[in-house]
């Protein structure tokens, strides 16, 4: 999902050349414009899930501006809506104001201010509507088959998930540090009829090198019962599934031992006469590239091919970018249970970290950050514009979320139209504000 700037507006007024005139200039402007005669037409057009605001007069034939006022903020009480009226009643619009009205202009106003108006509520109205959204989204994704997300890479990576659920094969899954890889690994086991038997994740990077053999074979019963038997890390993972995490920074001696285990599928515990059977699932996990690791000598090469049968690979953030708002909003959400509170709402510079860092750390990092914001002490959008006004920062903000479709469709009018949700000729007059040539982001 990706966050979008808003420039739908719902105008109200009962003066038709007033109304047509003002309509014009506003779309002169880059704002998309529903023009009403009356505020019944436009409570059939206008509900809580509106993406844009309301502009109204307050004096008209039926329901007036007050009632539309009230109306609307019954249905939805976040919708900005603002009032235009005459001197003599400035103080109906105060009041309406009182009652849930963003803003009012006396007439007759000059049309920048309006417009300056506009730019603001529709900004709140995209925080509102974002806000809901990855509520909804985060609500929606619970209980599905993890990693969360709707990327292509992650759809065809969950994809794979079922298919490999219930099939007898090793997995090895490859990923950068924090990308995910123990969730993949736990959602494969999750998925299939090993689910109510153990899963037992070995970090192998942690392995030590005294009494190694103890920890992953166990010991057996000692003579006449001098010790009891104990079951090491492999066996408690009999009939279930066995994870080893970073096997590729696993102790030479660790390698060839978990080899013997992937080739015969038993185990001879420490003290031990006769070797066990068991019934494994392996999954095992690399931090980097497995066949660098092998280059490097960090990684057996017969560990290798005998664990490569099957080969998951889990994206990076920085290329599924449209879950990191999604991902996000899980994980704030989280902490804010955890907490106690509300989650505090995404506001414009949490939304330009999001949409432009390349979080290194991965799923690790969002977390923290969204820890950081959870408790109040979220960093700032990396290059924040602090000198700037709010109507410029809004300005930014719009060019920089064309750029980056643009960017990403290759220049493709069509699919940019379509990935902002706005006319062709409004995203024409944007480029042109923003002397943004869609030619520039073509593949040459």
């Amino acid at each position: 999902m990706n966050f979008q700037a808003l420039d739908r507006v719902a105008l109200i007024d009962d003066d038709d050349a007033f109304r047509d005139a003002l309509a014009e200039r506003l779309e002169l402007d880059g704002l998309s414009v529903a023009a009403f005669a009356s505020a019944e037409a436009a409570l059939r057009v206008v509900n809580d899930r509106f993406d844009g605001v309301v502009v109204t007069d307050l004096r008209m034939p039926g329901m007036d501006g007050r009632q539309l006022v009230e109306r609307l903020i019954a249905l939805d009480p976040d919708l900005p809506v603002v009032m235009m009226t005459g001197h003599g009643d400035i103080a109906e619009a105060v009041d309406a104001m009182k009652r849930g009205a963003y803003d009012f202009l006396a007439k007759p106003f000059a049309p920048e201010r309006l417009i300056e108006t506009l730019r603001r509520a529709l900004e709140k109205r995209a925080l509102v509507l974002d806000n809901r959204r990855l509520a909804a989204l985060a609500a929606d994704d619970e209980g599905s088959i993890p990693p969360s997300g709707s990327s292509r890479s992650v759809e065809s990576l969950r994809a794979a998930i079922r298919r490999l659920a219930d099939a007898e094969v090793d997995v090895l899954i490859e990923g950068e540090t924090g990308a995910g890889k123990e969730a993949v690994a736990r959602a494969i086991h999750n998925a299939g009829r090993r689910r109510l038997r153990p899963f037992v994740a070995v970090a192998c990077a942690a392995l030590p090198e005294n009494g190694l053999e103890s920890l992953l074979m166990g010991d057996a019963a000692g003579p006449s019962g001098a010790f009891r038997r104990r079951e090491g890390q492999i066996e408690q993972s009999h009939q279930g599934t066995l994870f080893l995490d970073e096997i590729d920074l696993a102790p030479r001696a660790a390698q060839l031992m978990l080899l013997r285990v992937l080739e015969e599928r038993e185990i001879l515990p420490v003290g031990a006469m006769e070797p066990h059977a068991l019934d494994l699932r392996i999954l095992a996990a690399t931090k980097g590239d497995p066949v660098e690791a092998v280059a490097r000598g960090d990684l057996r090469e017969d560990l290798y091919y005998r664990l490569n049968v099957i080969r998951l690979r889990t994206p990076p953030l920085r290329e599924r970018r449209e879950d990191v708002p999604l991902l996000f909003a899980r994980f704030l959400d989280r902490v804010a249970s955890r907490l106690g509170r509300e989650p505090p709402p995404v506001d414009h510079a949490i939304r330009r970290r999001l949409l432009e860092h390349d979080w290194p750390g991965n799923l690790r990092e969002l977390a923290n950050y969204a820890s950081q914001v959870a408790v109040g002490l979220g960093p700032l959008a990396p290059d924040s514009r602090s000198d700037e006004g709010l109507v410029q920062r809004v300005q930014t903000y719009e060019a920089e979320l064309i750029r980056e479709s643009l960017t990403r469709h290759q220049g493709d009018i069509r699919q940019v139209t379509a990935d902002l949700q706005i006319p062709r000729k409004t995203l024409y007059d944007k480029m042109a504000r923003h002397g943004l040539i869609p030619a520039r982001h073509r593949q040459r």
